[in-house]
């Protein structure tokens, strides 16, 4: 019996070494297939990686779970950089930003950290813009950090907590943090590249994603064993913070923009869309039919017209006497 365990355990230990090999050697290969396309700046530590476009008002973008800037950066900015100077960076932990051991993963955290790129950046209350979980974090960067930000545009975001991830993400579930360091290193990369098209699907559903998202759209960063690690820590931490935001989605008076895709497979809009509006003054959500959860990419114009309305409510800080309700326009 003995001899059996140390034989399983001798195989275990080489199968991991070999994944292990493999995940760093297909790492390597993702970062040359999507290299770097913007600049850096360090804060507190951590490295930012971030793309600046165009002259205007400064706008903010936050992108969600296991994406990056290039989610933002595909579609989006294009349509936005000739009236608005965007900023969109990869969250630490994301794309090509960092994110040290000890460095927070939670929504107050990541609120802190933005925040701490905008004074850096000395971008004077940006607009700020944040899908999905970036707009969890957009919503924490309003409530604990006002001074940081003069209006958001939600976009199909993460409000409320909810017992059950989406079952896209239900690979990010694990909660000891050794046991997501290991697999995150050794089953992540090969599990994921024989099931991404099923995941890309269903984040998109049910719209159609593009060709060239996993490269252009940055859909193959998300599989690299720092970032999925990443992206398992912060979703594990989402529920411990969420209900003491939405208690606090009242004081919330700031100008905001709220969109979902009506189909959206991965957060359903009501429960967190006209949830959230039911707790913000004047909040009004706007649904684009038979659309789904990427609509930075799906429909990017329904997405830059929230962005335009939300500006035009935007006061400039030096003329600002009085704060006004949030607000955004109904569209059918």
């Amino acid at each position: 019996m003995a001899v059996e365990w140390v034989v399983a355990a001798g195989v275990f230990v080489g199968l991991s070494v070999v994944l292990w090999g493999f995940s760093a050697r297909m790492t390597r290969r993702i970062e040359a297939a999507v290299p770097i396309n913007g600049r850096f700046l360090e804060i507190n530590g951590e490295r930012f990686h971030y793309v600046d476009e165009g002259k205007g008002p400064p706008l903010v973008m936050i992108h969600g779970l296991m994406g990056s800037s290039r989610n933002l950066t595909y579609a989006l900015s294009a349509q936005l950089r000739e009236h608005f100077r965007v900023i969109t960076l990869d969250r630490p932990g994301s794309g090509y930003s960092t994110r040290r051991a000890g460095t927070a993963a939670d929504l107050p955290g990541q609120a802190r950290q933005v925040a701490s790129f905008i004074k850096t950046l000395d971008l004077d209350k940006p607009l700020v813009l944040g899908h999905s979980l970036g707009g969890a974090i957009s919503l924490a960067l309003a409530l604990d950090h006002p001074h940081a930000v003069s209006g958001l545009i939600l976009v199909a975001p993460l409000t409320h907590p909810q017992r059950l991830l989406p079952l896209v993400f239900m690979s990010l579930a694990i909660r000891p943090g050794w046991l997501r360091r290991f697999m995150s290193h050794t089953l992540t990369l090969p599990i994921g590249l024989l099931t991404k098209g099923s995941v890309v699907k269903g984040v998109f559903a049910p719209d159609p994603a593009p060709e060239d998202f996993a490269t252009r759209g940055g859909g193959l960063l998300g599989m690299r064993p720092d970032n999925f690690y990443a992206a398992s820590t912060e979703i594990n931490l989402v529920n411990e913070f969420l209900p003491d935001m939405v208690k606090r989605y009242p004081r919330l008076t700031l100008p905001i923009g709220l969109i979902y895709g009506a189909q959206d497979k991965v957060l359903n809009f009501r429960k967190h869309g006209q949830a959230l509006a039911s707790l913000v003054p004047g909040l009004k959500l706007q649904l684009v039919e038979g659309r789904g959860h990427m609509l930075p990419i799906t429909a990017t114009e329904r997405v830059a017209a929230v962005v335009e309305q939300v500006a035009k409510r935007v006061r400039p800080p030096e003329s600002a006497t009085v704060v006004h309700p949030s607000f955004a326009v109904v569209s059918k």
